[in-house]
């Protein structure tokens, strides 16, 4: 059965969560940057991506910048972090095949070291960058109903 609230999630996750820079990123054609909120069991994550090479039109890669969204929940068990959504729009809404990019489902598992209070290592198990990522604003889970 489905409840009918959300669950509290992960208590040292909760807030904006935002990485700066990744390592040798000048030496680097492409790399991507992420900023993601935690809010009880959910997630939205912004992935922004500086490229030196054109993979397609302008109108979607604005020479070189662009920010995908993903939204959607998370579990942890261990040391592991499983996030699961959709891409969507900046706004939250539904993604459509037409858009630029990718679109649809967005699965990623994390193994999680936290190394303080305000600083979060997140190591994907599909790729070889890690996110570190320092807190922006911490907040508290007021479970909403569903």
């Amino acid at each position: 059965m489905n409840p009918d609230k959300q669950t509290p999630g992960e208590g040292y996750l909760q807030g904006e969560w935002k990485q700066d820079s990744v390592p040798a990123q000048k030496s680097l054609v492409t790399y991507s940057l992420y900023n993601i909120k935690f809010s009880c069991d959910s997630f939205l994550l912004k992935i922004s991506t500086v490229s030196k090479v054109n993979y397609g039109a302008d109108t979607c890669m604005s020479k070189g910048h662009w920010d995908e969204y993903i939204r959607g929940t998370y579990s942890q068990r261990r040391d592991t972090l499983h996030i699961k959504g959709q891409f969507c729009n900046a706004d939250g809404s539904y993604k459509n095949e037409q858009g630029c990019f990718r679109f649809g489902d967005y699965e990623e598992y994390f193994k999680v070291h936290k190394q303080s209070d305000s600083l979060i290592r997140f190591v994907s198990t599909s790729n070889v960058i890690p996110i570190n990522a320092h807190l922006i604003k911490r907040t508290s889970c007021i479970p909403k109903p569903l």
